[in-house]
C-alpha cells in the first residue's frame, strides 16, 4: 500500500518561499512510469494542479505557476519536494502530494493534505 505524507511549515510570510516535502512509503519514486504531483486547493475553490516530477526526474509545471515553482526529489529518502517562491495570501491553500500511474493519469494515491497559510 502506497502512502504519501506532506510535511512543512503551516505559516509562511508574504514574499517568502513556501517549502513542502512529501515522504513516500510502500513504493519507490523512481519506479517506471510513476509520476508524483503537487496539487493545492485554496479555500472555497477547486483543486489546482501545480506540477509533477516523473520517475526519471523530469519535471513539468502549470503554466500559471511555472515562474515560481520548483519540484525536486531526494531518492535516498524517497521524498519529493515543492518550493513556491514569492508567495502572497492568494497562495493560502491545502497542499496535497499525489501519485499518478503515468504522466497525465488520474491520481490514485493522495497524501492527507497540509494547510499552508500565507500571512504576516
Amino acid at each position: 500500500q502506497v502512502q504519501l505524507q506532506e510535511s512543512g511549515p503551516g505559516l509562511v510570510k508574504p514574499s517568502q518561499t513556501l517549502s513542502l516535502t512529501c515522504t513516500v512509503s510502500g513504493g519507490s519514486i523512481t519506479t517506471a512510469y510513476y509520476a508524483w504531483s503537487w496539487i493545492r486547493q485554496p479555500p472555497g475553490k477547486g483543486l489546482e494542479w501545480m506540477g509533477v516530477i516523473a520517475y526519471d526526474g523530469n519535471t513539468y509545471y502549470s503554466p500559471s505557476l511555472k515562474t515560481r515553482t520548483s519540484i525536486s526529489r531526494d531518492t535516498s529518502k524517497n521524498q519529493f519536494s515543492l518550493q513556491l517562491s514569492s508567495v502572497t495570501p492568494d497562495d493560502t491553500a491545502v497542499y496535497y502530494c499525489a501519485r499518478q500511474s503515468w504522466i497525465g493519469a488520474e491520481s490514485d494515491y493522495w497524501g492527507q493534505g497540509t494547510q499552508v497559510t500565507v500571512s504576516s
